[in-house]
């Protein structure tokens, strides 16, 4: 016998307890399933105890260069890894262990620990239960992507997750990936006191983006000290005591490297292996990422995917932007859709990268007629006072609406940053109205406005 619901969510990550809560307090009867960790990806192993690294690796930067501010500090730097694990697992656990009490608390709500896996469309069993509802919303996340390289499985390699139990700092951190994860691990370990490689198979870091922006962040990088090693295309590993070589067995005259850490960071792939999907007959692509509509419902009518599975963004910010569309379709009579959204994410190395909009390569693609304007960081007197002269700000503009196309910020600040420039964006409102604007002074930001006056270049 089944215990009816009127809806089933799959996950506690970011977008299923908000769910889970909405619909409960609108009366429906909620089931939500966890099989592991409330709160998700974002919350245990990845946003919040990432940045926090980042903070902590920042402190230790500004500390070994407080002598081009004036200051003087006496002694070397050192970093205490079990402290700064400390304070990772204390501001994680300011938050994550709240969720499950928070979700059990609710009316209309029953929680389930345990593995979901699909029955028929409509059903699906956790332990020795077997739930049924109207509506399901799978909310199952990501996990790191392991390629079957040579010799992979004969080493201990780390991944996002498993690098986060760390309490010693690696001698050498060998980085397998020049993507978002891996950029911002590698900067943060190099001024923990590591010495650090990133390898990368394509000719350049991050290629999503526009190759100005890849140039700028592997210059930043460098000249931290971190290694990087592009166009390597032949990766394979053994074992050498207490260290990892990792061959490169292309056309380069260092052919490997000998690492005390490996950190795959090639890309995610999506929990949806092990879910029974096939039973449910829900159609997912070949690489198992979960097909879904523009507001986010499978092919099986009632079954939504919601954040990592459904390829739809795989950012805490659209997972939890998921659940406000489903929530309002459902509960409101809204017709929101996926594709009114405005891609915006953010690189946190430091400068940062905040991007929002249209690349510049997909502007071009596109076809219409644009302008692009690009001003250096050296042009703003705040960014001089901060010592950050590196990166810049260029934007994209219909050439006839002048409707802002796209905009990447690298530089101090560049994740906030580039809200304002992402707010006119959604208010389609023309992007030259900003050349009008008065920021103030002296402000990384006061450079938006100058930039709006161009001058603009045509696009081809």
């Amino acid at each position: 016998m089944a215990d009816l619901f009127d809806a089933i969510v799959i996950g506690a990550g970011q977008a299923g307890p908000s769910l889970a809560s909405r619909l409960a307090n609108a009366g429906m009867k909620v089931a939500i399933v966890e099989r592991a960790l409330f709160g998700g990806t974002c919350l245990n192993t990845g946003c919040i105890p990432t940045k926090t690294l980042v903070a902590s690796a920042q402190a230790a930067y500004n500390a070994r260069h407080a002598s081009d501010f004036g200051v003087d500090v006496q002694g070397t730097v050192l970093v205490d890894m079990k402290k700064v694990k400390a304070r990772v697992d204390a501001i994680r656990n300011r938050y994550q262990p709240r969720i499950e009490p928070w979700l059990r608390d609710h009316q209309n709500m029953t929680v389930y620990k345990g593995a979901a896996v699909f029955e028929s469309a409509n059903s699906i069993r956790v332990n020795e239960s077997l739930l049924q509802a109207k509506y399901i919303f799978i909310n199952v996340g990501g996990r790191a992507f392991i390629p079957p390289l040579p010799g992979v499985d004969e080493i201990n390699y780390l991944t996002n997750s498993s690098i986060m139990n760390l309490e010693t700092l690696p001698g050498h951190l060998v980085i397998i990936g020049g993507s978002y994860i891996g950029l911002e691990f590698a900067q943060i370990y190099q001024r923990f006191g590591s010495k650090v490689t990133v390898i990368e198979k394509a000719g350049r870091l991050i290629a999503r983006e526009d190759e100005d922006v890849s140039n700028a962040v592997k210059s930043i990088l460098e000249t931290e000290g971190i290694n990087i090693r592009l166009n390597e295309e032949c990766i394979a590993f053994k074992k050498q005591g207490n260290h990892i070589v990792v061959q490169l067995n292309c056309a380069n005259n260092e052919k490997e490297v000998t690492g005390s850490h490996v950190l795959m960071a090639i890309g995610r792939r999506p929990n949806t292996d092990d879910l029974g999907l096939e039973q449910a007959g829900i159609q997912v692509d070949a690489q198992g990422y979960i097909i879904v509509d523009d507001q986010l419902q499978t092919n099986i009518p009632g079954v939504y995917a919601l954040g990592d599975v459904n390829r739809k963004g795989a950012f805490t910010h659209t997972s939890y932007n998921d659940y406000e569309i489903v929530a309002d379709n459902l509960l409101n009579g809204g017709r929101r859709l996926v594709s009114d959204r405005i891609q915006t994410y953010a690189l946190f190395i430091d400068p940062s990268l905040g991007r929002a909009g249209l690349t510049e390569a997909e502007v071009r693609q596109s076809g219409r007629k644009a302008l692009i304007a690009k001003l250096p960081m050296s042009r703003i007197k705040r960014a001089v006072i901060k010592n950050a002269l590196q990166g810049f700000m260029k934007v994209m503009i219909d050439a006839e609406t002048k409707e802002l196309l796209g905009a990447a910020v690298l530089g101090p600040e560049g994740d906030e940053i580039i809200h304002s420039l992402l707010d006119v964006m959604y208010a389609r409102m023309p992007g030259t109205q900003l050349e009008r604007a008065m920021h103030i002074h002296p402000t990384i930001s006061e450079l938006v406005p100058t930039l709006m006056q161009g001058p603009w270049q045509p696009l081809s």
